[in-house]
Parts: C-alpha cells; sequence; structure tokens
C-alpha cells in the first residue's frame, strides 16, 4: 500500500529524515514512534506532499506522489482543524467538494461517515459547541470523507479523556476491519499496544527499529522486568549484576532485566544483605523497548 523508500530531509544543518524506508501492508495499522524532533511530522508532511524531500521516494499504491494520489489519502491532523460556524454536516459537505465528490454522492458520504463516528445525531450541530471528543471524531470523519485507502492519523487522541479515546480507538479499529490501510504517531505508548500491528521506532530521522510487538520484545534479553525500591541503590546494582540481572533506570525506578522467571521469595533472596522496601515484577512492555532503542547508552549501563 505505501512504501517508503531511503527518504532524506535536511533543513539547514539539521538532517530532519536520514534515507528512512518502510512500507505498509493493506489493511495494516502501523505506529510510528519517536521522540520529539525524531522526523515524524516531516515524513508526514512529505507524504501528504507538504513537503517536496531531497533524496528518495514514496510509492503509494505504486505511484509516485503527486495530485492524482492525493484521494488515496486522507488525513487527521493533531489539532482540529475545522471551521468552529459550520455545522458537522456543513463541514463535511465542504471537504466532500473540495474532493471531487459527486453532488449526487456527497449527502450518502455524509451520512456514512457521521455513523462511522456517532455523530448521527450531532448532523445539524455547530462544531463550536461539540465536545473535544466529538470533534476529533468530526475530525476523522473528515478524514475519511472521500473513502481513502490510507489514513494518517496524527496523536488522533491526544488530549482526550479516557471515555472519548476509547471511542476514537474503537474507530481507528473499524477503519482495519473496512480493509484501510492506518498509519499512526503518537506520544501514547499504551495506543500503540493495543492498536497496532507492526511499530516503527525512529530517530534523528532513522528507523532503528520495526516489528510487532512480540518481535521487538527480543531486543530485550530478559525475562520481565523487576523494579526495586531500596535505601542502597549502589549495593542493589552490584547485587543484581552479580546474579546476571541487568540495571535500568525508568525515571526514577531503579530496574533490572531478569533473564528467567523467579518467584517472589527467590528473587529476594538474590538481593539478601541490602534493604529492600519493596519489589515489582512486571511484563517486558513497549516503555522499556522504547526508551532502550532511543536512549543513548555509550557503555549499557545505568
Amino acid at each position: 500500500m505505501l512504501k517508503i523508500s531511503r527518504l532524506s530531509k535536511r533543513f539547514g544543518q539539521r538532517q530532519a529524515l536520514s534515507e528512512l524506508s518502510l512500507s505498509l501492508q493493506p489493511g495494516e495499522i502501523y505506529g510510528l514512534l519517536g521522540p520529539n524532533g525524531a522526523g515524524k511530522t516531516t515524513a508526514l508532511n512529505v507524504l501528504c506532499g507538504l513537503l517536496q524531500p531531497d533524496s528518495g521516494e514514496i510509492l503509494l499504491q505504486g505511484q509516485p506522489i503527486s495530485p492524482a494520489t492525493k484521494l488515496l489519502v486522507g488525513v487527521m491532523p493533531q489539532q482540529n482543524l475545522l471551521y468552529q460556524s459550520l455545522t458537522c454536516t456543513e463541514t463535511l459537505a465542504f471537504l466532500a467538494r473540495i474532493y471531487g465528490l459527486h453532488k449526487k454522492e456527497i449527502q450518502q458520504r455524509i451520512n456514512i461517515c457521521l455513523s462511522a463516528v456517532n455523530l448521527t445525531d450531532r448532523a445539524h450541530t455547530v462544531v463550536g459547541n461539540l465536545s473535544g471528543g466529538m470533534q476529533r471524531r468530526l475530525s476523522l470523519a473528515a478524514a475519511i470523507i472521500h473513502q481513502p485507502k490510507l489514513v494518517v492519523l496524527d496523536e488522533p487522541s491526544t488530549g482526550l479523556d479516557i471515555e472519548a479515546r476509547y471511542e476514537v480507538w474503537d474507530l481507528i479499529r473499524s477503519l482495519k476491519q473496512q480493509g484501510v490501510t492506518v498509519l499512526l504517531t503518537t506520544h501514547l505508548l499504551d495506543e500503540v499496544e493495543r492498536l497496532c500491528d507492526r511499530i516503527g521506532i525512529i530517530k534523528q530521522g532513522k528507523l532503528l527499529a520495526e516489528g510487532n510487538l512480540e518481535g521487538l520484545r527480543k531486543l530485550i534479553p530478559a525475562a520481565e522486568v523487576v523494579v526495586l525500591q531500596t535505601d542502597d541503590q549502589p549495593g542493589a546494582i552490584a547485587l543484581g549484576q552479580s546474579h546476571g540481572f541487568t540495571p535500568r533506570r525508568y525515571g526514577s525506578d531503579l530496574a533490572f532485566w531478569v533473564p528467567e522467571l523467579l518467584d517472589l521469595p527467590d528473587l529476594l533472596n538474590r538481593f539478601a544483605g541490602i534493604s529492600v522496601e519493596s519489589i515489582s515484577r512486571r511484563p517486558i512492555g513497549l516503555e522499556h523497548i522504547y526508551l532502550e532503542v532511543t536512549q543513548d547508552r555509550p557503555n549499557r549501563q545505568v
């Protein structure tokens, strides 16, 4: 569906993209992760035709990016770029005309899209009177009004409460069920874990890791992560390393990669001799993978 090959873009002295290559299969949800300044927005802007790359190529269904491919892509930007004085129906009708939909099919597409995002009862409500969650849903309806094959979602649930976030997630899943390919960028790692078939992690414009969650877990050679609270962290690190545990810090937490599953008494026994305030066991999650891939660890130590 989408193939990005050796894409590069520089702004002055800053290399925003450096030979970025990735591909999306039809009907999959692909999560693109990376810290601020990693190149995600630049890549999306090139994909949408808003920027020209210095080198590289993007193909949509085998076609280079051009005015002819614009109908293949729908975009839900991070900010709701909606006219606050229009109704939901007027908003979608305006966009449908821009996309060149025939007059006879516009109302049908409006009805379908409003139903898809559960806004049928708000068809004639002014956008400015909608809640934040409803405006995000309308933004998604706007992205699919022309039946695109690829939908780009930039931070789709940012700023939403948990109930509205779940609604948006269900809508994204429904796109997949319809065979639509979804490219998702977000800082919410649980969003990616719940929704995405595959995940790409980029930094400084380069793709550092890619795969499904199970495959990415193999990047961390451990059975689980153990988090320890103690007032003797140097002693805990020394003991952990003596047992083959790899120490890591996640924020203020001192953690260890443990190569095999151990029961709690055995774990405590490994740290005998120091005061342990608490100990907890956690499965390897996307948070651990993301930090390991994106953080610079020249000597791989805490």
